[in-house]
C-alpha cells in the first residue's frame, strides 16, 4: 500500500455552503480551514473537502456528450423521504437517468451529481 484516502475534494463557488449541504446529508461536522478550503468529516472519520474554484463549472450529466466526472452514493433506508430530506437541503433531482430502480440521481447545490442508493451491497 502507498497510502490511504485523506479526502475527497469537490471544486465549487461557495465552500461554506456546499459543506453545510453535506454535513446535512452525512450528519458531519464542519471544519473551516479558510474561506477556500471546508472540510466535512462524517461519524466514521470520512473526509469531504468542499475547494474554492471560482471557475467551478458543474458536470453536465447526463448528457452524453459530458461526463459527470466523480459522483457520490450515498447509502440510504428510505428512499423516499431521504430524497425530501436532500431537496429540501437544495439539492435538485435529475429526472432523466436512466435505470433507477436501486437508485436516485441528483445533483448538490454547486451541481455535482450524487446518488441515493438503496437494496445493494
Amino acid at each position: 500500500m502507498i497510502g490511504t484516502l485523506r479526502s475527497i475534494v469537490l471544486d465549487c463557488r461557495d465552500p461554506r455552503a456546499l459543506a453545510a449541504f453535506y454535513a446535512e446529508l452525512l450528519g458531519g461536522d464542519v471544519t473551516t480551514e479558510d474561506d477556500t478550503w471546508v472540510v466535512v468529516t462524517d461519524p466514521a472519520g470520512r473526509r469531504v473537502a468542499c475547494q474554492y474554484s471560482p471557475q467551478h463549472e458543474p458536470p453536465d450529466f447526463p448528457d452524453p456528450r459530458g461526463s459527470q466526472q466523480l459522483h457520490l452514493d450515498i447509502q440510504v433506508d428510505d428512499p423516499d423521504a431521504a430524497e425530501r430530506q436532500v431537496l429540501a437541503l437544495g439539492a435538485t433531482r435529475v429526472t432523466d437517468a436512466v435505470g433507477e430502480q436501486y437508485f436516485r440521481v441528483f445533483r448538490d447545490p454547486a451541481g455535482h451529481p450524487f446518488c441515493l442508493v438503496w437494496g445493494i451491497g
